[in-house]
């Protein structure tokens, strides 16, 4: 079992490559000298950590400087609209989330075609390429982050043969990473031991703390049905919003019912939060994106070291069918994994006077050694993307134990390559739907207001959020979207 957490201490022949192509690379860097890019990010060190890095190397390379801008989550998007709307050239980089490409597009320059034409970019998983870095048929922004939501859970628990025998006398059925939400609670439930100060699970339930996408997590077992895709949101041909039908109402429900097994003060609780929690082994299993894995596997960080396991989000044999609206079985488990956020991406303003030396450097950021570094490094933010990235077993054994490793790029991948993968909301006016829906459910999570009617209030506001933008274009950004034709 390696490890060692420094990068230069892998000895693999797919890095090796990375490392040679990432030498040629640096080799034929343009001079840039004289030139200061800044660059937008959310305060670090997620994310911001890996820009800090590539930065540095950057510098060395072409002369240029780059001068890192930090703002809270919360603020990036107002800080960006408001110097973009303006034509401020404020901002040469941006750093931002697929879902907010929409209302950024006016204001951002395509990429360049040369950026399109080598293997690098053959290796960016085509969900992330194709899906989520275009917009109106055009290129608009590049992936620097994977993300998606996924099970880590405690290999020691789960494969204690004390733990085995208790858990199957009790529940009838073998631990195991659980594949159905009813086996994810009853999981849960077996390991909440307040006592021995541990819990079952851990969430993340507090607004401004991507809060939402937890609760999207919970709702696309229930409603993104396989044979009707792009109606997990809103109905595709009418853009009605179906967040209050009983698909969500179930998912609502089970998300407010994890509080009941997640340490006390869970309901202020942001994912940074959740992912200290399982690396302070309080938890026997939460779900998030891909951080929890590489910090929890972190001897530095954690105190599960060696014992993290990594499995597809649980999925549901029932989903809401909307056309007939009535619940659908399977005879199998649905697994419908979430696109949660979808991935930092970076794009540059039109208003920047530094085009080129700012694409060259989110070119740099991303490449494959850049980018593996990145992935690699517990608390970057960074998590795969790249074919790559899932590929290269022994780069990742600096973190991982070889079953850590195989469990966590299988499991990233497998989600990333699911027949009903759900993609997240990505419209115009996303900030204000989001507002919206977040006041609702803190309120039902606080238990101020039934889900129900949580639900039902969204539903409301997003129906007149939907008139206000005008719903023919909406409609036809929602379903471009969610890959589906023009009607």
């Amino acid at each position: 079992m390696h490890r060692n957490t420094s990068l230069g201490a892998v000895i693999g022949g797919g890095l090796v490559a990375a490392l040679i192509g990432g030498a040629a690379f640096a080799q034929d860097a343009p001079n840039f000298d004289g030139v200061t890019l800044n660059v937008g990010s959310m305060t670090g060190p997620f994310i911001a950590s890996a820009h800090k890095a590539a930065a540095e190397s950057w510098q060395e390379a072409t002369g240029g400087t780059v001068n890192i801008i930090e703002f809270p989550f919360g603020e990036l998007p107002t800080k960006y609209l408001a110097a973009m709307v303006q034509n401020d050239s404020s901002f040469d980089v941006i750093t931002f989330a697929p879902a907010w490409l929409p209302d950024f597009s006016p204001y951002l320059s395509e990429m360049p075609a040369s950026l399109r034409e080598d293997e690098a970019w053959e290796d960016i998983h085509s969900v992330y390429r194709d899906r989520l870095m275009r917009w109106d048929g055009k290129f608009l922004s590049q992936t620097m982050d994977g993300d998606l939501h996924a099970l880590s859970y405690r290999l020691d628990l789960f494969n204690d043969p004390d733990e085995q025998a208790a858990f199957k006398e009790k529940y009838g059925y073998d631990l195991a990473p659980p594949e159905s939400w009813d086996q994810y609670y009853e999981i849960a439930e077996f390991f909440t031991r307040p006592d021995d100060e541990l819990w079952g699970t851990a969430e993340a339930f507090v607004r401004g703390g991507q809060q939402f996408w937890f609760f999207f997590s919970h709702a696309a077992s229930y409603t993104n049905h396989p044979d009707h895709p792009g109606s997990m949101f809103f109905d595709p041909e009418t853009m009605t919003p179906q967040i209050n039908n009983p698909g969500w109402l179930r998912a609502l429900e089970e998300y407010k019912k994890s509080l009941d097994f997640s340490p006390p003060g869970s309901l202020n609780a942001n994912s940074g939060d959740i992912r200290t929690t399982f690396a302070g082994g309080r938890v026997a299993m939460n779900f998030d994106w891909g951080d929890t894995g590489t910090i929890g596997a972190d001897p530095e960080q954690s105190q599960v070291a060696g014992s993290v396991g990594s499995a597809i989000i649980p999925g549901s044999n029932q989903i809401w069918n909307y056309k007939t609206n009535q619940w659908d079985t399977f005879d199998e488990v649905v697994r419908s994994p979430f696109m949660a956020y979808g991935g930092w991406q970076t794009a540059v303003p039109s208003a920047s006077e530094h085009n080129d030396a700012a694409w060259h450097y989110i070119q740099w950021l991303t490449n494959p050694e850049n980018s593996l570094k990145a992935a690699l490094t517990g608390g970057s933010g960074v998590n795969p993307y790249r074919l790559s990235h899932f590929e290269d077993l022994d780069a990742w054994s600096a973190i991982f134990s070889e079953e850590e490793a195989r469990q966590y790029l299988g499991t990233q991948r497998g989600s990333l390559d699911a027949e009903n993968v759900a993609l997240d909301m990505r419209i115009p006016g996303y900030f204000n739907y989001t507002e919206v829906l977040e006041i609702e459910l803190s309120k039902a999570l606080a238990g101020e207001v039934e889900p129900q009617a949580a639900l039902d209030a969204i539903a409301a506001e997003w129906e007149k959020l939907t008139d206000e933008f005008g719903r023919d274009e909406q409609l036809a950004a929602y379903r471009a979207s969610m890959g589906l034709p023009p009607l």
